[in-house]
């Protein structure tokens, strides 16, 4: 029930919603009758012009590096973020693979107005999700995910696993469909048994390659003074690059 959700916000003073998974224009008068700003996630350039042009205010360009649905394109951040940048006239987020202050400088430097960061703030003392997890999250590499439903067109990155292992090989035969796998990609069951219970091999949970930049968890205001020193220091540096060459 969007509409209502959408008059709760409102209520309760909310000033950004993210809309993402469909176009948003329907809801659009709605939201905006409230002043209410829109950031519209996209996997896609053309995705994204076709969201300014409805009127979203801030496009959050996800790139194939993300967890989650990274779209059908698999184009990296490093080329989908200064494309979007160039083909939209609104501000926009880099999300997908961002993790420290490397990941920020390098953002605003491709014409991102900030970063969007999920996989790094999955591991940090405040977030309620079992400690099993962001363990899991601060061993695993970069090439610990899988990308499932490749078949069906609706691609998600996952943590790699026995579940999601399983998965992709079902899904190597194209005929399949998914309720051949609705018993392992099951999202209750990867909230019970994952994220409630700690068994990061019992579940299929979604995770990006970020992770192979995450070897820490921190609170959350340490991690954000972390980023933001790292980034300075980054751009500080590069800026110094700039004027001895």
């Amino acid at each position: 029930d969007f509409p209502a959700y959408i008059d709760i916000c409102a209520e309760e003073g909310i000033r950004f919603i993210e809309t993402a998974g469909r176009n948003p224009e329907p809801y659009m008068p709605q939201i905006k009758s409230h002043g209410i700003k829109v950031i519209h996630k996209c996997t896609s350039v053309r995705h994204s012009v076709t969201a300014a042009k409805h009127g979203v205010d801030v496009i959050s360009i996800d790139g194939f590096e993300c967890a989650g649905h990274p779209g059908e394109d698999d184009v990296g951040l490093v080329v989908l973020l200064p494309a979007t940048a160039d083909a939209v006239g609104i501000p926009v987020i880099a999300s997908g693979g961002m993790a420290d202050g490397r990941s920020l400088a390098a953002a605003l430097a491709l014409g991102a107005e900030g970063v969007n960061m999920g996989t790094r703030f999955m591991a940090t003392q405040e977030c309620a999700i079992h400690e099993n997890v962001k363990k899991k999250i601060v061993e695993n590499t970069e090439r610990d995910t899988l990308l499932t439903n490749r078949t069906l067109r609706n691609t998600s990155r996952v943590a790699r696993n026995a579940v999601s292992e399983e998965v992709v090989r079902i899904q190597q035969d194209p005929t399949k469909t998914i309720e051949d796998v609705r018993h392992l990609a099951a999202g209750v069951r990867g909230r019970t048994n994952v994220m409630g219970k700690g068994d990061t091999d019992d579940g299929i949970w979604t995770v990006g390659q970020s992770q192979g930049l995450i070897h820490d968890i921190p609170t959350t205001a340490d991690l954000v003074r972390n980023i933001m020193r790292q980034a300075e220091e980054v751009l500080e540096r590069s800026a110094r690059r700039l004027q001895t060459a």
